[in-house]
């Protein structure tokens, strides 16, 4: 990636140069971050993960508090229980917590694949929304990160998110 945005910015260093730029030459500015940040299909690509993750997230959380519920029994009442019904306790503490830490391993494991999936898709449509904004506005370079500066007049980031909303409404 590095070498991507070097490669950029001697790109846009070239054509910058005033004896190589010609007056119709158009060169824009996206920031992406503020595109993954803003754009309506980052939004319900988010709120749709929440919705999928939140039950398996709330069973963790039930998990977790019937486990504390187990141990703070142990405490307060286990130098009065039976030696059978506190290490039938015992046992029921040990197997919350492998199940626990099973259930939270894979809830990251499937959160993380899931995310990186979505990050993914949503990467390539915003990719492909600014190609469409460029060839379709007569653009000859966008550049991105790596950009030290870039004034209002080439910076179409705002322009981008109202295409991102107008694809988006579309599709809807």
């Amino acid at each position: 990636m590095k070498i991507f945005n070097k490669s950029l910015l001697v790109i846009a260093a070239f054509l910058l140069s005033t004896h190589l730029v010609s007056a119709d030459t158009r060169i824009g500015y996206v920031d992406f971050a503020r595109l993954m940040e803003q754009a309506p299909q980052v939004k319900v690509a988010q709120s749709k993960m929440e919705n999928e993750f939140s039950p398996r997230e709330k069973e963790l959380v039930s998990l977790q508090r019937s486990l504390k519920e187990m141990e703070d029994q142990l405490a307060r009442d286990g130098a009065v229980m039976g030696e059978s019904e506190r290490a039938k306790l015992e046992r029921g503490i040990l197997t919350s917590k492998r199940e626990l830490k099973r259930a939270g391993e894979e809830f990251r494991e499937d959160l993380t694949l899931r995310r990186n999936d979505v990050l993914s898709r949503l990467q390539k449509n915003l990719y492909e929304t600014v190609v469409d904004f460029a060839e379709g506005n007569k653009f000859d370079l966008i550049v991105g990160d790596g950009v030290f500066y870039a004034s209002k007049q080439i910076n179409i980031t705002d322009q981008v998110l109202k295409a991102l909303e107008k694809d988006f409404k579309v599709r809807k």
